[in-house]
């Protein structure tokens, strides 16, 4: 899989950062990512936010199975993968009713006679890992002829107040599931902003809070997709 960042504020880790940059930390975390799966990730660096920069950086990639970029799916006006995607390739979807992860693409680049899928994730380092989780994730295992890749679902109870009001999105905010006397139990991780880098790395689940439900309650039944689970083997080719 390739790996690209989009965005003229990004700077690779180790370089100065001035005011107004950040860190790319998206081609870190998408890899580790791709290769805990089983792929094997390529990166192709940064592309600044030119359609030139950006075309060339894709086609360095489509001699992959699948591209993934992080970035430039949104609606601001430096926001152009999906401008490429559609005058370089074709697009099938844009925009997923989910939070984190609102702004996600998905199509098609041809190199030849290849097909080369391309899945465009959000900027945001949480709402690219939840993406990653929920789309590309089951997309790469299906292509290595995985069909058990579904992660488990399970009940827990909420430790916490889980608020969210007035957003139409299903919600999967980062938690901790633990088991306890035959019942799992929910946490959050801390603050849920899709910034917040340490909510996913401290996470070992998802919630999965239906998108007419504003607020649950401590001591309400959820349900919870697990993404460490210790209680058997996930995946299976047969």
């Amino acid at each position: 899989c390739a790996v690209l960042s989009t965005g003229d504020e990004l700077m690779e880790v180790g370089q100065t950062l001035p005011p107004g940059r950040i860190y790319d930390s998206n081609s870190y975390s998408v890899a580790a990512l791709i290769q805990r799966y089983g792929g094997i990730p390529r990166a192709l660096g940064i592309a600044p936010d030119t359609v030139e920069a950006l075309v060339a950086k894709i086609r360095q990639g489509l001699d992959a199975d699948m591209l993934l970029t992080s970035a430039g799916v949104s609606r601001g006006d430096y926001d152009m993968v999906k401008d490429v995607l559609v005058r370089e390739g074709e697009i099938d979807f844009w925009t997923v009713a989910m939070k984190p992860g609102k702004p996600l693409a998905f199509g098609l680049f041809r190199s030849g006679q290849r097909r080369i899928p391309h899945i465009g994730l959000p900027g945001n380092p949480v709402s690219s890992m939840v993406s990653f989780e929920l789309f590309a994730r089951p997309a790469i295992l299906k292509m290595m002829g995985k069909t058990n890749w579904q992660k488990p679902l399970v009940r827990a109870v909420a430790k916490e107040r889980i608020v969210n009001r007035n957003d139409p999105r299903r919600y999967f905010a980062r938690c901790i599931v633990t088991e306890e006397d035959g019942r799992y139990y929910a946490s959050l991780t801390g603050p849920q902003g899709s910034g917040i880098l340490s909510s996913m790395a401290a996470a070992n689940a998802l919630t999965v809070i239906p998108e007419d439900v504003d607020v649950v309650e401590p001591g309400d039944e959820i349900t919870v997709m697990m993404l460490d689970w210790s209680q058997g083997s996930e995946w299976s080719t047969a």
